[in-house]
């Protein structure tokens, strides 16, 4: 069920609301919203509908006490100005994409540069700055908000018109889920992410957070992050988090992967059929609050990010967001599959329809 929204409205379902009012103005006078989801057991999501950008994520610790649990700003205007991606949706093709050029049925296409010599996140206008489209919706159980763009043909360089739409929705347990889906009228490649910022002690740095990804494999990666083309085993390596680790243990290590990277930014291959449908990947422990994150998804991949680049410049939401204060697990397919014929493909064609999920579930430990 769809429900228009005025400048401020609330809807519910059970114990579920959601709650729309403006966010700021952009530079072109389009006013942003903000959407906040919340349940009877003290979990709230915030975001806009200016990049599909959470803003605001709070969990109760095992006290009952909530925390923000992402990194992000109180306001608009820092999002437009100063953002490494915090909160955002990502596309059209979520990590990077090698000097930004691919060959799809015998025609060379160039995207558009911003990140060194390579295309990253879908280009220096992607999806995380445009403003989409939002409506409510209801179930018996749950209550959100569906965003929909359309990309139209050439822009950032990207064949075809898309047709994107992004659902965010809260259940009365403590469980967000993300769902995309896109059509297309003409080939292109497509990779959708969330690229959020986590931090469960909702303060300080993530290097005791206890970290564990259901991967025995990743792929390693050259200059500028791109990757090799190879499938390495994590066994003996510091990318073995079959068992959990904190992700400080050897974000430092000097093996030549983590030094390529300045800490993690890899992708690691999860194991499981991905065309099964919704698995296990995550599980991030942080002790001293006992919080817990559980991270489900139908992608064939994860890039994990320790937040190596964050360097003190940056401070939000009464923050500073220093080195490794907060990590991104964002659930995609691998980075340069349109030049990797090895990887999973990722080109959309007319016809078809771009399906993924993923579920981001909050607990505690005693």
């Amino acid at each position: 069920m769809h429900i228009g929204m005025d400048d401020i409205s609330t809807i519910g379902a059970g114990q579920c609301d959601v709650t729309c009012k403006p966010f700021g103005v952009l530079p072109d006078g389009r006013q942003a919203k903000l959407f906040t989801l919340t349940n009877g057991n003290g979990m709230r999501v915030a975001f806009t509908n200016y990049g599909g950008i959470i803003t605001q994520l709070l969990v109760p610790d095992r006290a009952g006490n909530p925390g923000d649990v992402v990194l992000g700003y109180d306001a608009l205007d820092p999002y437009l100005r100063d953002s490494p991606y915090f909160g955002a949706l990502i596309g059209r093709y979520g990590n990077r994409i090698a000097r930004g050029r691919f060959v799809l049925d015998g025609e060379a296409w160039q995207l558009d540069i911003n990140d060194g010599e390579h295309h990253l996140h879908g280009g220096s206008a992607g999806f995380d700055k445009r403003l989409w489209k939002a409506h409510m919706f209801r179930t018996d159980r749950s209550a959100g908000v569906t965003l929909t763009y359309c990309s139209e043909h050439g822009e950032q360089g990207y064949p075809g018109n898309l047709d994107v739409t992004v659902r965010y929705e809260l259940g009365e347990e403590n469980a967000l889920t993300v769902g995309y889906r896109a059509v297309t009228d003409r080939a292109t490649p497509v990779n959708l992410t969330q690229h959020s910022y986590f931090n469960l002690a909702a303060s300080g740095d993530i290097l005791g957070h206890e970290l564990t990804i259901d991967a025995d494999t990743y792929t390693p990666v050259g200059t500028g992050l791109i990757p090799s083309g190879r499938i390495d085993p994590v066994t003996g390596t510091p990318f073995d988090f079959r068992t959990p680790r904190t992700i400080g243990q050897c974000v430092d290590d000097a093996n030549e992967q983590i030094r390529q990277g300045g800490g993690y930014d890899h992708n690691f291959i999860l194991n499981g059929d991905a065309a099964r449908g919704i698995r296990p990947a995550v599980r991030v422990h942080e002790p001293r609050s006992g919080r817990v994150l559980e991270l489900f998804t139908t992608e064939p991949g994860l890039q994990f990010y320790s937040g190596n680049f964050l360097d003190g410049t940056l401070a939000g939401k009464g923050r500073t967001f220093g080195c490794r204060s907060g990590f991104c697990i964002e659930p995609q397919h691998f980075p340069d599959s349109p030049n990797q014929p090895s990887f999973p493909g990722t080109i959309l064609r007319p016809g078809e329809e771009y399906r993924s999920a993923s579920r981001y579930v909050f607990s505690v430990t005693s």
